[in-house]
């Protein structure tokens, strides 16, 4: 695919949806968003929507109504073209354990079709990035969860995909590993489309040009990080409380999003639209997380 292409590459869904128990159950209910290169954060609690969103994208489940396009074209006619597009890395993938990490990548790389000439050196460069390169000969059912999570980041990104799909990539990572991922993450966005669900806000928070928020199914919300929080302004406080104020709070409908201890009395986020009313109430800068309680939460 020609610069100019990818460019101008256009991921089109329209009017999505995809239920269950003979549509008494919506997973997605008539989603609609453009994705162009970049990297996109998909927000949601379990049960959102997030992971059959996902596999509608990748063709692993087929939407009960609405269509998607590449460019214009519904995925569904370009068959092999637009597999070969995607990279995905599903929340749960059983893995072949008596394999090698080696062994693993190299089963993979022939599924996707790759030429033996470039998948070696392929390999090499992404056992760096996940950091597996003394641990490729060991065998699957040895890796930690951690590392089993490396290992699926690679398998999707063998074929230099143009469009990658990972849930909850950062799962079992520590913050050192999550950092790395991130940040070649945002390092390869620029001619591909990337998706990522997850539950770690600040893994798209920084490097996101766009977050969604999904709740039942449904898209809630769209827009850059900045312009996210930016609504919030005058929506977020932090109240520093007796022991008797936190409990008013904690038995409320208030949305508490962090609790910090303080030599004598309690400070507590509050994200709501009503200022809150007892203890010692200041106003706070919002952030995602923040953002992510309001509308999900």
């Amino acid at each position: 695919m020609k610069n100019e292409e990818v460019e101008k590459m256009e991921l089109e869904l329209t009017g999505i949806s995809k239920s269950y128990d003979h549509g008494k159950t919506y997973a997605v209910s008539g989603l609609s968003v453009c994705f162009t290169p970049g990297i996109y954060g998909l927000l949601g609690e379990n049960g959102a929507g997030k992971s059959t969103l996902m596999n509608m994208i990748t063709q692993n489940l087929a939407p009960d109504s609405g269509s998607i396009l590449l460019d214009g074209a519904e995925i569904n006619g370009l068959g092999a073209d637009y597999r070969g597009l995607l990279g995905y890395m599903p929340q749960q993938q059983g893995l072949y354990d008596d394999f090698t990490g080696d062994k693993f990548l190299w089963y993979m790389a022939a599924l996707k079709g790759m030429k033996k000439a470039q998948t070696a050196g392929k390999i090499e460069e992404i056992l760096s990035v996940v950091n597996l390169k003394k641990d490729r000969h060991k065998k699957l059912k040895a890796y930690s969860g951690g590392m089993r999570q490396r290992i699926l980041i690679a398998q999707a990104l063998l074929n230099d995909p143009k469009i990658l799909i990972m849930d909850e990539p950062t799962a079992g990572l520590d913050p050192k590993e999550r950092i790395r991922i991130r940040n070649f993450i945002s390092a390869i966005s620029k001619d591909k489309i990337v998706l990522i669900a997850t539950h770690v806000v600040s893994d798209v928070e920084y490097i996101s040009k766009e977050i969604l928020i999904m709740k039942s199914g449904k898209l809630v919300k769209q827009g850059t990080p900045q312009e996210l929080c930016a609504e919030m302004e005058h929506r977020v406080f932090e109240v520093l409380v007796t022991a008797e104020e936190q409990e008013f709070y904690e038995n409320s409908d208030w949305k508490i999003a962090n609790m910090m201890l303080t030599s004598d009395k309690v400070c507590l986020r509050i994200v709501s639209d009503q200022r809150p009313v007892t203890g010692e109430v200041r106003g706070a800068v919002p952030g995602l997380e923040d953002v992510y309680l309001y509308l999900a939460g």
